[in-house]
Formats: C-alpha cells, sequence, structure tokens
C-alpha cells in the first residue's frame, strides 16, 4: 500500500536540520551546569597533553569509526550486500542521526523504514532488516549483561553496589528497562522464529484496547511485518544469523570502548586491568539501559548527568562534566554535525528520483 504524503512530509520533517538545536541545547545545558558546580580548576592541570594523552583520545575516535563500520557492514549483510559500501556508510549515519534526534525510547526505525523504501530495497527486506535490528541488538544486551553480572555482579550497576541489598533508584531503574527490554525482545523473537500467526493475533487484539488507541496502527503494522519478516528470516542459513550477531556485538562494544580509551587519555596515572576495562564495559551498557527509555533526543541531557555517577570511581568528580563532554563529542554529536551534511544531499538525491526522463 502506498504511503500517504502526510507520512513522508512527517518522515522528512524528522529529518529536518533544524532538530538538531533541541538535543545540543539539553545536553551542553546538563554539561555546562555539572561543570559550573563540580568542575575543579586544580585538577585540570593534572590532565597532562603529551603524546600519551593524544594517542588514547584517537583511539577513542578510532574505535567510533569502526563501530560505525561494523553497522554497516551488519546493513549489508541483512541486505544481501544490496547497498555498496559507501552507501551503507552513508544510510547509517541517517539512522543514527534520525536516533540521535528522537527520544530514546522512539528510536529511528519509523525513519530507518522510510529510507530503505526509497533507497529501492524491497519492501520484505526494509520490513526484515528493521524488525531483526531490533531483536539482534536488544538479545545483545540479554546475553551480555547477566555474563558480566555472573563475573564482576552488582558493581556493573554501580559503584560500591556490592551485593542486591544495595539495589537504589538506579538499580531498580535498570531491572525494570532489562525487564522492558526482556519482553518485547522476546515477543519479536517468538513472533519471527516460531509462531508469527499468533503474535499477529496478539497485537491486533492489543490494538482494539481503548488504553492503545495512540498506537492502534503502529500494532496493526507490525502485527503485518512480523509474518513478512518471519517468512524471510526462516530461509537463511545459520551463518547469516552469526554474522549478523558478530557485527552487532562489534558496534556495541566499540560503542563502549570509547569510554576506556578517554579515561586512559585524561585521568592522570590511572592503569586499568583487564578487570577495570571489563567493568567499564558492562557499566557503559548499564547505563545505555537506563537511558533506553528517555524521553529526551538521543538521551541528551540524561547521558551527561548519569556519566560522572557510573564512572565515579575510575574518574574524579572535579573533571567527570568535563570528560562526559568529550566523551558526547566523539560519540553523539558527530552524527548531528554528519547529518546536517549528508541528509539534504540525500534528500535531493531520493527526489530526483522521481523526476521524469
Amino acid at each position: 500500500m502506498p504511503e500517504s504524503q502526510e507520512h513522508h512530509h512527517s518522515i522528512l520533517n524528522d529529518l529536518k536540520v533544524s532538530k538538531i538545536i533541541l538535543p545540543t541545547l539539553i545536553g551542553l545545558g546538563v554539561v555546562f551546569y555539572l561543570m559550573f558546580h563540580q568542575l575543579d580548576v586544580s585538577q585540570l592541570s593534572h590532565i597532562q597533553l603529551n603524546t600519551y594523552t593524544y594517542f588514547w583520545i584517537g583511539m577513542a575516535i578510532i574505535t567510533y569509526l569502526i563501530r560505525h563500520l561494523f553497522y554497516a557492514w551488519r546493513l549489508r549483510i541483512l541486505t544481501d550486500n544490496f547497498f555498496s559500501w559507501r552507501k551503507a556508510i552513508e544510510l547509517i549515519v541517517i539512522w543514527e542521526f534520525s536516533s540521535a534526534v528522537s527520544p530514546t525510547s522512539v528510536g529511528g526505525s519509523g525513519v530507518a523504514f522510510f529510507f530503505l523504501s526509497k533507497e529501492k530495497l524491497s519492501g520484505g527486506k526494509t520490513v526484515t532488516l528493521v524488525l531483526y535490528t531490533i531483536v539482534v541488538d536488544t538479545f545483545y544486551f540479554l546475553i551480555s549483561l547477566p555474563l558480566f553480572f555472573l563475573f564482576l555482579g552488582p558493581l556493573i550497576i554501580r559503584p560500591d553496589m556490592f551485593s542486591l541489598g544495595d539495589v537504589d533508584g538506579f538499580g531498580i531503574t535498570f531491572i525494570l528497562s532489562l525487564v522492558g527490554m526482556l519482553v518485547y525482545g522476546l515477543l519479536f523473537f517468538y513472533g519471527i522464529f516460531i509462531n508469527p500467526r499468533m503474535v499477529k493475533r496478539f497485537l491486533l487484539l492489543l490494538s482494539k484496547i481503548p488504553f492503545w488507541k495512540k498506537l492502534r496502527d503502529n500494532l496493526r503494522q507490525t502485527a503485518m511485518d512480523v509474518v513478512t519478516a518471519s517468512a524471510e528470516l526462516k530461509s537463511k542459513e545459520v551463518k547469516f544469523h552469526f554474522l549478523v550477531f558478530f557485527a552487532t556485538s562489534g558496534a556495541w562494544i566499540t560503542r563502549f570502548l570509547v569510554i576506556n580509551f578517554l579515561i586512559l587519555a585524561l585521568v592522570n596515572n590511572i592503569d586499568l586491568s583487564l578487570y577495570d576495562n571489563i567493568l567499564l564495559l558492562a557499566r557503559g551498557e548499564v547505563m545505555h539501559v537506563i537511558t533506553t527509555f528517555s524521553p529526551t533526543p538521543g538521551g541528551s541531557g540524561i547521558a551527561e548527568y548519569l556519566f560522572g555517577g557510573f564512572f565515579s570511581d575510575y574518574i574524579p568528580k572535579g573533571i567527570s562534566s568535563l570528560i562526559a563532554l568529550i566523551w558526547r563529542l566523539v560519540t553523539y554529536y558527530p552524527y548531528l554535525i554528519a547529518g546536517v551534511i549528508i541528509i539534504p544531499i540525500w534528500i535531493k538525491e531520493i527526489m530526483s528520483y522521481k523526476k521524469p526522463l
């Protein structure tokens, strides 16, 4: 069924350059507020700008570029190499931009449906790709976090949490968020790989409940999409699923390793053991899960606010807000800037498709 002009206008509105203003103001506002109250100027003298510092900052930037390549590779795998490397890299920028300017709880899936269809990808593959990325991203956390917990214990949730009896607001938020991920992850997994028709009936039933009125159309569309995705994915070999999960794991691990490298670069005389590096990686994942249902665009403001508390046993309070700012400059704001450059060019290209010869 063709998409309406109103829907097209709504999606293109989500990709407007002006969308970067709100997340930028929120994120920088929180950082500067924290710096005003927490920044210890005397501790800045401990940050030595030398070859060692530049090396680890460079590693942080390179690692985040590798993350982008992992996502581009995953896009190529999911589309059976329908996109070239250049096009896959470009589309991931658009996807990440839409996620960065949307509430974290919404993400960029709606925009992904739109831009993939505009790239002439078949409807079935588009549905399969977007739904499967939701499933595989969710299952990465559902597999990695329990493993981290078995190895490291409650310390992965926050510093000084040595037992579940120390669980506080952050811990409860983390557990509830993880349970939420588990529920919809299992629902989509069951629907795609086991019984798509039962999940279809369940979602259609939900759409009739008045409480879900605002989500009615989305629930009905998802009900149809699950069946389409199931037929597509059940035909794939085990190797396909392994490569998708491998690329997904690589993307998430490199995302959180940036924090490790920035700590090595900017915290004076710190020596991170293998245990410390794994704990930092796990904390980064927990922090991300807590911001999963954030109402702010890209978790802006909330991520910056949580950063110092999550890593307070590794980062002195006096410079935590500064490192949080540098972390977001490496991992968040580049997609806002890249989106401003790439999206107008991409929109011009897709509009030219419609012009008569």
